[in-house]
């Protein structure tokens, strides 16, 4: 079955399910548990940053890599521009853009803004197996991008006057 012989449904829901996908990550990475992030791959999934010489392959070490997040980490992930491309009923990939906004050392405090700490793009390939979209890969590109800012011990709360 061609890109073409998709119908217009099966090719919306394919494409829903695939951005439903890419927003759980985000979800899971800053607000629930982030080594849950490796149910939403393959069983043989990749994530890598290739400027950051990163490559994790398989769910266990995606679990160990992605759980690994400093207990005392903040961060908002904020996504945009995704474009879904289905190219069969089992296979897809996409391109978003993203800016993460992160700190360590947060003790629960509501913080001043802050400039992004990355801005980028994420080059995604999708699979579908047993009627479930999952990330096949994901691939990080960095336009811009700094450490990690640490926070004082006292933490740096706003100013509420």
């Amino acid at each position: 079955m061609t890109k073409e012989s998709l119908n217009d449904l099966d090719r919306l829901l394919a494409e829903r399910a695939c951005e439903r996908l890419l927003n759980d990550f985000l979800h899971r990475l800053d607000l629930g548990e982030p080594s849950s992030v490796a149910e939403l791959f393959t069983a043989d999934g990749i994530w890598e940053w290739p400027a950051g010489e990163r490559r994790i392959e398989g769910r266990d070490a995606l679990r160990a890599y992605f759980g690994s997040r400093p207990a005392d980490r903040l961060s908002r992930r904020m996504c945009s521009n995704i474009v879904v491309d289905v190219h069969s009923p089992t296979r897809a990939t996409s391109i978003s853009y993203f800016a993460t906004y992160r700190v360590d050392g947060w003790s629960g405090q509501m913080l001043p803004p802050r400039l992004p700490a990355n801005l980028g793009h994420y080059e995604d390939v999708f699979r579908q197996e047993n009627g479930r979209w999952l990330l096949a890969s994901r691939t990080l590109h960095l336009a811009f991008g700094g450490p990690t800012e640490r926070l004082p011990p006292t933490g740096d709360p706003v100013d509420r006057d």
